[in-house]
Formats: structure tokens, C-alpha cells, sequence
């Protein structure tokens, strides 16, 4: 296993970070404690360090097994992260939404699940689209003044947000957002409109969410195989089947698995990039780490890039026009060095 640097920060992480919405069977799935409690040793042993949860996920059982789970290992070792914002009852109407007042109660509740004394990563889970963003920022600051969180992230939010809360944080010397999860998949493409690009600009690690599709792209259903995705979803759509069918070709000509091509074609890209491979089975796990050993060739890439590709719309698309490219950079344009 790698290690990186998340965002900005010296944190360092496993390569791949490790999804546990699963863990737990509250919502009528997932993995019992005893196969979770497998997983996440399948994933220590592999060198893996970095976990992702959430307060809502499984009713907050999985806090509670990654909490069970943390009791008899080296906590020090880990980076644990974790999600408040979104409702975990419905008492009242401040046990929801990005307020401070949810914010101190959700972390207070987290790390009592959790049997911890610190969060590493704390991530506004979504956006409410109602509360200020120095109300949200200066919350995060508070935590990790009084040491319960290490290092603020920021999940399922425009850019425009995004980039206004790290330029906040910045004049004022608060903690900026050093992660961004979002969406982000062969199949959802749309965050290199405006999301991507801001990450890369603030530095930021983008942490993808369902990078498999919900398991779309590993073939699964193309095969017949069950599962949770309905057909006809933006997930299970004739585009999305396309998409995996060259995915497959690809795997089958590289004798590996789909699953690894999706998931190394991310890892591939111009952008900090750490997927979150989520589990229920030991076997997915195993095969999703097998990613590390791959790397793709400029023609396999190209083949599943061009196939996913979308529009970026305005005005991504407006600067690749060659009109504007000339009128922009006098006729130097391939002469002249690109930022990262």
C-alpha cells in the first residue's frame, strides 16, 4: 500500500480509503459485525489506514462496530472519518442541517459511538443550503482547537461554496476544507464541470463516492446478477451500459477484473484522487485492492476516457474552442506551459 498526502495537509492515508455504510444490517443489508470486523482487518493487513463513516450510516451501528473494532486495535494507526449534518432522529428540528448547534451535538454523539476521543477527518455531509458558511467554518476551527477533530472536509456541496468557505477560512486564519467527496464515477462524470476543478485549484483531495457505480461497472448486472440499483436509475441507464460493456472489454483484454479497471482509470487522473471502495463481502475487498498493481496504458485509457466522456457545458467547452484558444493565447497556445 501508498501512502498520500490528504489535500493540503501532512496526513498521511492509504491509497484507498475504505467505505463502511455497509457495516451493519439496520437497513435491511450490509455485513454483520463479525464480517466487518474481517474486512477492516483484510484492510489494516494490506497497509490500509483510512476510513470513512458516517453518524446516519446503518442507524449508527456502523459507528458503533468501527468503535467495538477500534477498542482492541492501535487507534493512532487509523484515520477515522467521519460525517455529521444529515438527521440521526427526529426529536427536533436541530438534529439536522449544517447549524453548530447539530454540529457539537452530532460529534459528541459520533465519538461516544465511535469509543474515541478524536475524529482525524470531520465532513459536513451535505449541503442545507441555509446556514452561513463562517457559522459552519468556524464550528470546524472550534473542534479542532479543542482537539475532538483533526482536519476539517466538506461533502456533496456546489464549488461555489466550496470555494467560498476556503477563501473565508483563509483571511481568517480558520481551518480550510482539506478533502471533497462527491459522486464521482465513469458514469458520473458531471463534478469536472466546476467541482474538480476547484478542488484541484484549492488543493484539495477528491474522495469519490460510489466510484463503481453502486456496482454497475463491475459487470455485475450486465451478468444478471442482483443487487440494489434499479434499472432504468441514472445508474442502471442505456448510457451506463455502454460505458461498462467497454469497461469489460477492456478488463477481459488485461485479464483483470472490471471492477479494478474503473477504479484504476480514477486513480489515473490529473487530480488527487483516493476512491472509496466500499465492502460487505471480504472478496470485494480483496479484489478492489488488487487495483494497486494496475496501471493502465495510454490506449486502454483512452479507450474508457472517450467513451465516458461528457459535455462540460459553458463554459468549459467554450475554452477548448480553437477561436478561443487563438484569441486568448495569440497563436502560442501549445507553446505555452499549462498549471497543473
Amino acid at each position: 500500500m501508498k501512502y498520500k498526502l490528504l489535500g493540503r495537509s501532512g496526513l498521511k492515508v492509504s491509497e484507498f480509503c475504505l467505505g463502511t455504510m455497509g457495516f451493519g444490517t439496520d437497513n435491511g443489508w450490509g455485513a454483520d459485525q463479525a464480517t466487518s470486523f474481517a474486512i477492516m482487518d483484510e484492510f489494516a493487513s494490506a497497509g490500509g489506514n483510512f476510513l470513512d463513516t458516517a453518524n446516519v450510516y446503518q442507524k449508527g451501528t456502523t459507528e458503533k462496530i468501527i468503535g467495538d473494532y477500534m477498542s482492541s486495535q492501535d487507534r493512532d494507526y487509523f484515520v477515522l472519518a467521519t460525517k455529521y449534518s444529515l438527521k440521526d432522529n427526529q426529536t427536533n428540528p436541530n438534529a439536522s442541517g449544517n447549524s453548530r448547534k447539530n454540529m457539537m451535538r452530532s460529534v459528541e454523539e459520533s465519538l461516544n459511538r465511535l469509543k474515541t476521543d478524536f475524529i482525524d477527518v470531520l465532513y459536513l455531509h451535505i449541503w442545507d443550503d441555509i446556514t452561513p458558511m463562517d457559522e459552519v467554518l468556524r464550528g470546524l476551527d472550534d473542534l479542532i482547537r479543542q482537539g475532538k477533530v483533526n482536519y476539517a472536509a466538506i461533502s456533496d456541496t456546489p464549488a461555489w461554496v466550496v470555494a467560498k468557505g476556503n477563501t473565508l477560512a483563509e483571511l481568517m486564519g480558520w481551518s480550510q476544507f482539506i478533502a471533497l467527496q462527491v459522486e464521482y464515477s465513469l458514469i458520473q462524470r458531471t463534478p469536472e464541470r466546476e467541482l474538480i476543478p476547484m478542488a484541484k485549484h484549492f488543493g484539495m483531495t477528491v474522495t469519490p463516492w460510489a466510484p463503481l457505480g453502486g456496482g454497475v461497472l463491475t459487470g455485475k448486472y450486465l451478468k444478471g446478477d442482483t443487487g440494489r440499483i434499479k434499472a432504468g436509475s441514472l445508474r442502471r441507464n442505456d448510457n451506463a451500459e455502454r460505458i461498462t460493456k467497454v469497461v469489460l472489454e477492456v478488463a477481459d483484454e488485461l485479464g483483470v477484473s472490471a471492477g479494478n479497471v474503473a477504479l484504476q482509470w480514477m486513480r489515473q487522473q490529473s487530480f488527487q484522487c483516493i476512491p472509496i471502495i466500499g465492502a460487505t463481502k471480504l472478496n470485494q475487498l480483496q479484489d478492489n485492492l488488487k487495483t494497486g498493481d494496475l496501471t493502465l496504458n495510454d490506449e486502454h485509457f483512452k479507450k474508457i476516457d472517450e467513451a465516458s466522456a461528457i459535455p462540460l457545458g459553458f463554459p468549459g467547452d467554450f475554452f477548448k474552442e480553437e477561436n478561443v484558444r487563438i484569441n486568448s493565447f495569440g497563436g502560442f497556445y501549445d507553446n505555452v506551459e499549462k498549471r497543473a
